[in-house]
């Protein structure tokens, strides 16, 4: 099954709304730049679809829950989702949080399809009703450390905070990275004070310093102390959970914030449906829309075009996943089973590693696609 690059204008849609539960970080301590970019991408997709006649006459609807980065805020909202009677599950960004959800939606029955975040094992156990977009966290981070490693930058300092994800992206660094000669060293960003961060780096003589920390802080005070210390101006900063893809960064840091390598889901160009809806994206968000406002329009495509082949039947939805060819903004999806990662996962998802160009930091430059 496909769906078509641009939508016919203006069809009715009628009877009752076929509604869709959405999680996503609308407020602090989530990163709600980034729950906002994705809810922005869902919507437009919702418009899309209902101009083109919604799901079999019917208008599509969703459901927005905010979920705040909190794992128990997740689950208590998909409980709720699903008494509402939501055909499946779209969206989150924090992938702790994604992970809590997966799980209480797989034991609910209810079909998920993850928007946005990475962690590998989305679920305690292999399951047939989760599906995820983005890329797993050790297919990302292994495409950042080779370019790490081809750029000559080969001892590695983390400085990381307490979190099931940091802990994983530093193992899946040091895996790779060791075996092929380099170190990965680390530092606590919850005992050490920016200063004090300084001083072990410089003492490390690591060549990279990678923030595994939160966002805006302690992230942006870590890079102004690090760019104003001389010891380290040779030292390159490192975002690979993608820190500096949103506009606060560049407000917030200016010509600090570039330069900072990080990754980033998007094909190295648009195809024709890419190009419409980024301009679309471009005229919702007053600016330039991140990867992430991307992978909300992709999900509900997908999950438009398994509505209209399956109905609302949950069941039937779930065991259509490996089924679905869909034409999405960033290139063809469709789903396999990916080792490790216990659910329906687009294997062909895009993976760049870019910064803010220091010329100009609003425009981004390409310096390794994996």
């Amino acid at each position: 099954m496909s769906t078509p690059p641009s939508p016919p204008e203006g069809r009715r849609t009628d009877g009752p709304p076929v509604r869709v539960g959405v999680l996503a970080p609308l407020t602090r301590p989530g990163w709600a730049e980034a729950g906002h970019q994705l809810l922005t991408g869902l919507e437009l997709a919702v418009r899309d679809v209902n101009d083109a006649g919604g799901i079999v006459g019917r208008p599509l609807e969703l459901l927005v829950r905010d979920t705040a980065a909190d794992p128990e805020k997740a689950r208590a909202a998909v409980e709720e989702l699903a008494r509402l009677g939501v055909a499946a599950l779209a969206g989150e960004y924090h992938s702790v949080v994604a992970r809590a959800a997966a799980t209480t939606a797989d034991a609910l029955g209810l079909p998920f399809l993850c928007s946005s975040a990475v962690l590998d094992a989305l679920t305690e156990e292999p399951t047939a009703r989760v599906a995820r977009l983005s890329p797993p966290q050790s297919r990302g981070w292994r495409a950042y450390a080779d370019f790490l490693l081809g750029a000559g930058r080969s001892r590695i300092a983390v400085a990381a905070e307490p979190s099931v994800y940091w802990a994983s992206g530093t193992h899946i660094l040091r895996e790779y990275v060791v075996p092929r000669g380099g170190s990965v060293i680390e530092l606590d960003a919850r005992a050490l004070a920016p200063a004090a961060l300084c001083d072990a780096v410089a003492d490390s003589r690591a060549t990279t310093l990678l923030l595994l920390v939160g966002n805006p802080e302690p992230a942006v005070s870590i890079v102004r102390s690090v760019r104003s210390d001389r010891r380290l101006a040779e030292v390159l900063i490192g975002a690979p959970a993608g820190q500096p893809e949103f506009a606060a960064w560049a407000r917030l840091l200016g010509d600090d914030g570039a330069a900072i390598p990080f990754l980033r889901y998007l094909p190295g160009r648009l195809g024709p449906l890419g190009i419409r809806v980024e301009t679309d994206l471009r005229r919702r968000l007053a600016g330039a829309p991140s990867f992430v406002a991307f992978e909300g329009y992709d999900t509900l495509t997908v999950l438009a075009a398994l509505l209209r082949s399956n109905g609302t039947d949950r069941a039937r939805i779930a065991a259509a996943w490996p089924h679905v060819t869909v034409e999405g903004t960033r290139g063809r999806i469709r789903f396999s089973r990916v080792p490790d990662t216990g659910v329906w996962q687009w294997a062909d998802a895009p993976i760049q590693v870019v910064d803010r160009d220091p010329a100009a930091p609003d425009r981004f430059r390409v310096l390794y696609t994996g």
